[in-house]
């Protein structure tokens, strides 16, 4: 059911996406071009993410609030990493680098792993930190303002 702290939760996740998005963008290689798609899909992982991971958990109080806007970033996070490692197995399985299905598989695991190391900078982690607090909280705060 579409309510005021869903629809807060899924903006404030997006805008906490686009914002990194634009950190982390200076830090990959030159080799794996981002193109113009890496943000809006970073935004609308936000946005779902958001939607149904801290929308229907609103409402509990402040400090659940807060868990909820940290839980909601890690999970973001976890699928944009997922979605982005993905993409660049596929892009390698098409240069045939890979011997078989499972390891194009594991392929996604290492790919992850590497760009979750890449972005573990101390100004991305404060950010996402200090974001999903604060998405939590605004969170928070819809779902008390209307209900």
């Amino acid at each position: 059911m579409p309510t005021a702290a869903r629809l807060v939760a899924a903006l404030s996740l997006a805008l906490l996406a686009f914002v990194v998005s634009g950190m982390v963008i200076p830090l990959l290689p030159d080799g794996r071009g981002v193109g113009d798609w890496f943000a809006p899909v970073n935004m609308a992982i936000g946005l779902v993410t958001g939607w149904v991971v801290m929308g229907p958990r609103a409402g509990r109080g402040t400090v659940p609030g807060i868990n909820n806007g940290l839980t909601a970033m890690v999970a973001m996070m976890f699928w944009e990493l997922f979605v982005h490692a993905t993409d660049e197995m596929v892009r390698l399985a098409m240069r045939n680098r890979y011997d078989g299905p499972f390891e194009a598989i594991v392929g996604i695991l290492y790919i992850g792993q590497d760009y979750a190391i890449m972005i573990m900078t101390t100004e991305i982690i404060v950010t996402l930190l200090v974001g999903g607090v604060a998405a939590g909280l605004a969170t928070e705060y819809a779902s008390r303002r209307w209900r």
